[in-house]
């Protein structure tokens, strides 16, 4: 909460009963003009060295000379509170309203201790005082309603101040809170139709409805608003974000791509919004390989997204559905700006394993070598991609290299063992073939 600081009142506020001065003689006056002021600047000097004590005695003197002055109290009401005295602060603040209620830095003394304590309530009813004096206030008003849970008043004051003086971005956050208790929903929505009404070239107000229609699933009412802010704003590309997920569920592809296309480049739409669209024209297009041309286009405008992989996450999305040719096209994008990439590099040595491409496994393998000499799995596709190719010799070279590597994985030395069994058969080494396939089983047994 945005808090104005106290300022110091200057002396000239002092003000002396005239009919004192009329009834006392001159030397009595000056005399007890010099005692207050000696005082006064006493508690001031006390107080700015931190003696708050010592403050408070020198207005008590002031008091006797003056009892009714306004100042003083608040004075005392400042000393108080940065002794965390605040029973006493509020006190004395209170008597200054008392004899001065238009002094506003009086009321917001009050203000302070009630904010100070978290009793906020009270702090309500001296922010409603302080907003006569100065609208900046209704700030502080919006927050207090917040922390005593009065959220319809909040919402009520947070759409008046965004009317009045423009939007806040804390004022947004504390909206954005309510908004997503359904209850306060439908209130908001009378408030952003009344605004399109009212200003209807204004795009925010369409977008924040149709996102409140979304949310409590009112998907038809958030499409006629799509439909009306594109008819209100053809320049709109928010408008396409609905009308995109219409389109999808009409199962109309070509209108989806176009709204899709609109949507993806845009500078105005945030990034999450773009990969939920994107999220779902793939869930839409998987098995509609007509569309492939228009994903890959579609994936391409986020080349440079740093937060997401988009291509290795789709190429995991199509590994998962055992679509390998698709899986294998997407991590292969991926890897260009990525080589180094192991969890998606072992992902596409198993797709084009899976999908029989072994020239492109054992050279895939070889190259990623040279990245990871250490890896024993690398040397195993090399070896695995060979003897499919009939080059058993290679096959041997690579798999037996790769043993050297091997440390507690037993799972991938039975494979070792059954490929270098394969390539010994190959070669003509029946002897070798039996001897790692009698490994390979012996191992499986300890598996077991």
């Amino acid at each position: 909460m945005k808090k104005i600081i106290l300022v110091s009142l200057l002396l000239g506020m002092f003000c002396f009963p005239a009919s004192l001065l009329a009834q006392a003689e001159p030397e009595d006056i000056a005399s007890n003009e010099d005692k207050f002021q000696d005082s006064f600047y006493e508690a001031l000097r006390q107080k700015g060295i931190e003696n708050y004590d010592k403050a408070i005695e020198a207005l008590e003197k002031c008091q006797k000379e003056q009892p009714n002055n306004a100042t003083v109290f608040f004075e005392l009401g400042k000393n108080y509170f940065y002794l965390k005295n605040y029973d006493k602060a509020y006190e004395a603040y209170e008597n200054a309203t008392k004899i001065d209620p238009k002094n506003r830095w009086f009321w917001h003394g009050m203000y302070d201790v009630t904010y100070e304590t978290k009793d906020y309530n009270k702090s309500i009813t001296l922010v409603q005082k302080l907003i006569e004096f100065n609208d900046s206030y209704k700030e502080d008003l919006v927050s207090l309603y917040m922390y005593t849970k009065q959220y319809d008043k909040a919402l009520s004051l947070i759409n008046d101040l965004n009317e009045t003086i423009g939007k806040s971005d804390k004022r947004e956050l504390y909206k954005a809170d309510i908004l997503r208790d359904a209850r306060y929903q439908g209130s908001e929505k009378d408030n952003l139709i009344a605004l399109i009404k009212k200003n209807p070239k204004e795009e925010a107000n369409y977008i924040s409805l149709i996102y409140l229609y979304s949310s409590s699933n009112q998907e038809e009412k958030a499409l006629q608003i799509a439909k009306d802010l594109e008819k209100e704003i053809p320049t709109s590309d928010w408008a396409q974000v609905s009308l995109f997920k219409y389109h999808l569920s009409n199962n109309d592809g070509e209108k989806a791509i176009k709204s899709m296309n609109i949507v993806l480049p845009s500078v105005k739409i945030d990034s999450k919004i773009k990969h939920r669209v994107l999220n779902e024209f793939l869930l839409f297009s998987k098995d509609k390989p007509q569309y492939d041309a228009d994903l890959e286009k579609a994936i391409s405008y986020f080349d440079n997204d740093k937060e997401v992989k988009v291509n290795k996450e789709i190429g995991k999305f199509f590994y998962a559905k055992k679509n390998w040719s698709k899986s294998a096209r997407f991590l292969e994008n991926h890897l260009k700006n990525t080589p180094d990439d192991m969890e998606a590099t072992q992902l596409l040595l198993q797709a084009y394993t899976e999908n029989k491409q072994f020239d492109d496994l054992s050279k895939k393998a070889i190259e990623t070598i040279d990245l990871y000499p250490m890896q024993p799995q690398l040397y195993y596709y090399a070896g695995l991609g060979y003897n499919q190719l009939a080059n058993f010799k290679k096959a041997k070279e690579f798999l037996e290299m790769g043993l050297d590597y091997l440390v507690d994985d037993i799972a991938l030395e039975i494979n070792f063992n059954i490929q270098l069994s394969e390539a010994y058969a190959g070669l003509g080494d029946i002897k070798k073939k039996e001897t790692y396939f009698a490994k390979a089983e012996k191992l499986l047994k300890q598996k077991k």
